[in-house]
């Protein structure tokens, strides 16, 4: 399938922006919705809008159905061994949150230990940082090298007796970075020190299999995987899962509750208390069914050449600078240009139909670590086309002559 026929899937990119043809370069903040993913939604609620495990008629059976078949879903899109491994979450935030409160908070103490990244987006940071604030934990950070690329050498170094976890992005939001999470979790596996990886920017621009990666956790978002929002999932291994008490109490987590206690059901319905998303994950599982009908190394190979070209272009553009040339990365360009204020930049393109991300990218330390308040970023999708990166070049183009 050709790349305009993939685009002709997705609704909202036939919209004009201020007269202008939409050029949507904001793919790693959320991505776009074909019209499978839309209708699936939308007929959950025409044709079987009921909650699931909770009755007998054929309604309540059906949204059941569909809600257990996107848990399948998603399992066999990571690789995962079991359905029953995979817990369903609003998205990697609640995901983060579950693994921090639920199986790191009963065993964390003074003294012991977290290392984490500069490059985390807060979602993989916050979540650490409340728990040894509560604990007398240390919260460490491994650094990382002028191209963004992760200091391994200063992340093996800090990590000790006292390390009860490392928590690491795949795939850096802002810089594109690709980190080599199978090494890392060899490395950490030998030292006997569990990892969780925040899969949210890897899985819609490359293949994983959580089985071979090596990690022991393994979170992600369904927004920017092409599906609704307030979806995501955790994957764990069974023994982890099922050593993590319940973080969130009330309906179907349990098996019986009575006043002198409760019996939690066994994972994933343990972390899934009260009424899902249940549409939300009907439009996930059609998103990712989307993608596994597509030839997915094309398209992976499509948007590399589409990043390359980009940032070719941007490499000509006086006074700009990278954040982030790392060799292996993503189709993702974060950058500044002198005398232009990002903001200011991404409104102008704006009115170009160009849309954009600027400002720091919920992730201030690293900014703080490149010595900068904000950056205009540009993240592409498989949808996108080299005539998009040439039309969004000519329109930095003028706003930087605007502004200059």
């Amino acid at each position: 399938m050709t790349i305009a026929a993939l685009r002709d899937d997705f609704p909202i990119l036939r919209r004009e922006i201020h007269g202008k043809p939409l050029i949507y370069f904001d793919n790693a903040n959320t991505a776009q919705k074909p019209s499978v993913v839309i209708e699936a939604v939308a007929s959950f609620y025409r044709q079987h809008n009921a909650n699931v495990a909770r009755a007998v008629h054929t309604l309540s059976e059906e949204a059941t159905t569909l809600y257990e078949q996107s848990r399948e879903r998603i399992a066999g899109f990571i690789g995962a061994s079991s359905a029953q491994d995979v817990v369903l979450t609003s998205g990697t935030t609640m995901a983060i949150n579950l693994v921090a409160h639920s199986w790191l908070a009963p065993r964390l103490k003074a003294g012991d230990e977290v290392v984490v990244s500069q490059m985390e987006h807060h979602a993989n940071i916050v979540p650490w940082q409340l728990l040894c604030e509560r604990s007398g934990a240390v919260l460490r950070v491994a650094p990382i090298h002028d191209d963004g690329s992760l200091d391994l050498e200063a992340l093996y170094g800090l990590l000790n007796e006292r390390t009860q976890l490392v928590a690491l992005v795949h795939v850096s939001n802002v810089l594109g970075t690709v980190n080599p999470i199978a090494a890392i979790a060899e490395h950490t596996r030998t030292r006997g020190i569990a990892l969780l990886v925040d899969g949210s920017q890897a899985l819609p621009h490359m293949q994983v299999n959580v089985s071979e990666l090596g990690c022991d956790f393994y979170v992600f978002t369904g927004h920017k995987l092409f599906g609704p929002t307030g979806t995501g999932a955790l994957w764990a291994r069974r023994q982890l899962l099922e050593a993590m008490p319940p973080w969130i109490g009330g309906g179907e987590m349990i098996e019986s509750v009575s006043f002198d206690g409760t019996v939690y059901a066994p994972p994933p319905r343990r972390f899934e208390a009260g009424t899902p998303n249940i549409a939300g994950f009907v439009g996930l599982a059609a998103a990712i069914a989307y993608l596994q009908a597509q030839d997915l190394a094309a398209l992976a190979a499509h948007e590399q050449a589409l990043g390359e070209r980009l940032r070719e272009g941007l490499a000509a553009v006086p006074g700009l600078r990278f954040i982030g040339s790392a060799p292996d990365r993503v189709a993702v360009a974060s950058f500044v240009i002198d005398g232009a204020h990002a903001t200011d930049l991404a409104v102008l393109l704006d009115l170009e139909g160009v849309a954009v991300r600027s400002g720091q990218h919920c992730a201030h330390p690293l900014m703080q670590r490149f010595g900068v308040n904000a950056t205009l970023r540009a993240s592409l999708a498989f949808y996108n086309t080299a005539d998009e990166v040439d039309r969004f070049l000519v329109a930095l183009d003028k706003a930087r002559g605007m502004l200059g």
